[in-house]
């Protein structure tokens, strides 16, 4: 099941080592077959609030995204990238082409019950 790495940026300080970071990361994802699905700019707020950029990486299972994540040439950039942008970084699960969100109400039903 495919899943993200999804990171909030914020705090940009402009450095050389942020432009060996870009310039390297794409290297670090491709054994992993991790792509870019967002990558910078301004996010459009439209509910509560948000400081900074936001970067979502697609990869094809939770698995590989930890993987490429604890990967030695993914470690060697990371404090290029932490030394001047404080960030926020998770890994979601996606969900399958036949997913239905109404199908939580079932796991709603339950915590209910179990509150009352």
């Amino acid at each position: 099941m495919t899943a993200y790495a999804i990171a909030r940026l914020r705090n940009r300080e402009i450095h050389t080592d942020l432009v060996t970071y870009v310039e390297r990361i794409q290297a670090s994802l491709d054994p992993y077959q991790g792509r870019f699905l967002v990558h910078g700019g301004a996010p459009e707020v439209v509910e509560g609030s948000w400081a900074g950029g936001v970067a979502v990486i697609e990869f094809p299972d939770r698995e590989t995204v930890r993987a490429w994540y604890d990967s030695p040439e993914y470690q060697e950039l990371l404090p290029l990238r932490t030394a001047h942008i404080d960030g926020d970084v998770i890994i979601a699960q996606g969900v399958g082409d036949d997913y239905d969100p109404a199908s939580m109400a079932a796991a709603f039903h339950r915590a209910m019950a179990q509150e009352s």
